[in-house]
């Protein structure tokens, strides 16, 4: 009987989300738009990352503690961006996009203009949606956010973050849009390096931000389905990189 029911339960879930897939790609497809639907990451404890310590730090006047092997870091090195995870990886750009992929087995998406379709919004607090947008010939990634910027008010913040330089993301403008019950929400803006912090991001407000009646508003059974697009802003010189 017990594993007749964990299956049971099982097979209700993937149901479940085949039909919230399905209810996502009805409405989208005759605009021509792939669907992701992407599950929560949720942490009951929140670890936040090495970047986000050392702003903290930085914020109240103490420097961090220095180690003798910081003495000779590559100063190249990017530490893992994935949100929710203390990982102590590090790496070049370059191998940024397979570290996320394989490690934390976040999903990559191609298409200029995408369908980003978040789950369970219900959870609390600190939560992460999660996706790689691959598009015109970069990798960009997406977090959908829900975090408690004051204690017990809940808010959702999404942003776009280039796997590139500062000088690469100006090159790029990128659009959310929220569209539900004759309700229409945009968002529009420079994606931020990848080199930056996501916490920053964030504690800054520099991205699209919901409070949770809004999010309400525009989810449908507990999901939230943002569409994407990326243009480019501006004609890409390589020299101005060098």
């Amino acid at each position: 009987m017990l594993f007749f029911t964990q299956c049971f339960g099982a097979v209700l879930d993937l149901i479940h989300l085949r039909f919230q897939h399905y209810k996502a790609k009805r409405v989208f497809s005759a605009a021509g738009q792939l669907v992701c639907v992407v599950n929560p990451t949720h942490s009951l404890k929140y670890a936040p990352t090495r970047c986000a310590a050392a702003q903290a730090s930085a914020e109240q006047g103490v420097l961090p503690p220095c180690h003798h092997h910081e003495a000779v870091h590559d100063p190249q090195l990017v530490p893992c961006t994935c949100p929710l995870f203390s990982c102590p990886w590090e790496g070049h750009l370059e191998v940024v996009v397979s570290h996320l992929r394989q490690t934390h087995r976040i999903n990559i998406l191609q298409g200029a203009e995408i369908v980003f379709l978040a789950t369970d919004m219900h959870l609390p607090a600190p939560t992460d949606w999660i996706i790689m947008h691959s598009c015109l010939g970069h990798q960009f990634l997406l977090v959908l956010r829900k975090q408690e910027k004051y204690e017990g008010h809940p808010q959702f913040f999404a942003t776009m973050m280039l796997i590139g330089t500062p000088t690469q993301a100006d090159n790029f403008t990128y659009r959310l849009e929220l569209n539900r019950n004759q309700r229409r929400l945009k968002w529009e803006a420079t994606p931020r390096s990848i080199l930056e912090c996501v916490d920053s991001v964030i504690s800054d407000g520099d991205c699209l931000v919901l409070n949770t009646s809004l999010a309400q508003l525009f989810s449908d059974n507990g999901s939230l389905a943002i569409g994407i697009a990326i243009t480019t802003s501006k004609v890409h010189n390589p020299e101005a990189e060098m």
